[in-house]
């Protein structure tokens, strides 16, 4: 009903303008058609090919972004914006190419962007943020990660546009926002495919050093998963109060990781018993006196 009163409205008004001023109105519209054909049908075909120009270039951007490994959620929003930019920019130009001053809605679409953007501030810095995690990819679903702003730590469950979920090995999910984890240090523990192990452990002064880095050694080359590639390292690493600090690096399958670190150091203990090597522990004397 209401379109039909503002149509209503529209042919009553129509009716009953001044035969003069219709007379003008047309006869100014066919003169501006008549000096401006020419230039409306280059117009027309300008639109007519741009639109092909940007549904090509489009259509590169999204094959690019499939071979880039990009979620779609974020490759099919980033094309629409980019559809959007482009479009504008092609109509644009083209009511300039017909005469028309363009620079003020450019200030004006300038200046709306300007105020949308310091409204949206934090949310459009954790959309940048997400979109440069998914393409640079740091970090992936599946692995497991330190950030080193809040010492947050666990699994990446997903990765959003504005957020990204960790799961710690306790079970709690962690919300980081994109912005903070995109702007700070990473560290990535399963982006290799192995990982080293480092065991330290005091032995007493009087141990023999040889046979400590012999049977080291030989519990390192015992487990199963040792990777061959790398060296097992044994050395003294400090001397402390009480003990010979030791140390023990090798290198396992990233996902073995804690299973290695974990046999190894019950299996350390377990030989040093029967080779009667001591691993010393405080120890307090007292003297009483009467």
């Amino acid at each position: 009903m209401p379109e039909l009163i503002v149509f209503q409205n529209t042919v009553d008004e129509i009716e009953n303008m001044d035969p003069d001023k219709f007379q003008i109105y047309l006869s100014a519209a066919l003169d501006w058609i008549a000096k401006k054909g020419a230039l409306l049908l280059l117009t027309v075909l300008f639109l007519y090919i741009g639109s092909k120009v940007v549904k090509l270039i489009l259509k590169f951007i999204r094959k690019s972004f499939d071979r880039s490994g990009i979620s779609p959620s974020v490759s099919g929003f980033l094309a629409s914006l980019l559809r959007i930019v482009l479009y504008a920019v092609l109509f644009i130009t083209a009511a300039s190419l017909l005469g028309f001053q363009v620079t003020s809605l450019v200030t004006i679409l300038g200046s709306a962007s300007i105020a949308i953007g310091l409204a949206l501030q934090g949310s459009l810095s954790n959309l940048a943020g997400g979109v440069l995690i998914l393409i640079l990819k740091p970090f992936v679903v599946g692995d497991y990660i330190q950030e080193n702003d809040k010492k947050c730590e666990g699994t990446v469950q997903s990765i959003d546009i504005f957020y990204t979920r960790l799961l710690t090995p306790d079970n709690k999910l962690i919300v980081i926002p994109n912005g903070s984890l995109s702007a700070t240090s990473i560290v990535n523990l399963t982006a290799e495919k192995v990982r080293r192990v480092d065991i330290s452990l005091g032995v007493s002064y009087d141990s023999d050093l040889r046979k400590v880095k012999e049977v080291l050694k030989t519990v390192a080359e015992g487990y199963e998963y040792l990777d061959q590639e790398h060296d097992i390292n044994v050395f003294v690493d400090d001397f402390s109060d009480s003990a010979i600090q030791m140390g023990l690096r090798f290198f396992v399958p990233t996902e073995k990781y804690w299973d290695a670190k974990w046999k190894i150091t019950e299996e350390i203990k377990s030989v040093f018993d029967r080779e009667n090597i001591e691993i010393p522990f405080r120890k307090v004397d007292v003297t009483i006196k009467n």
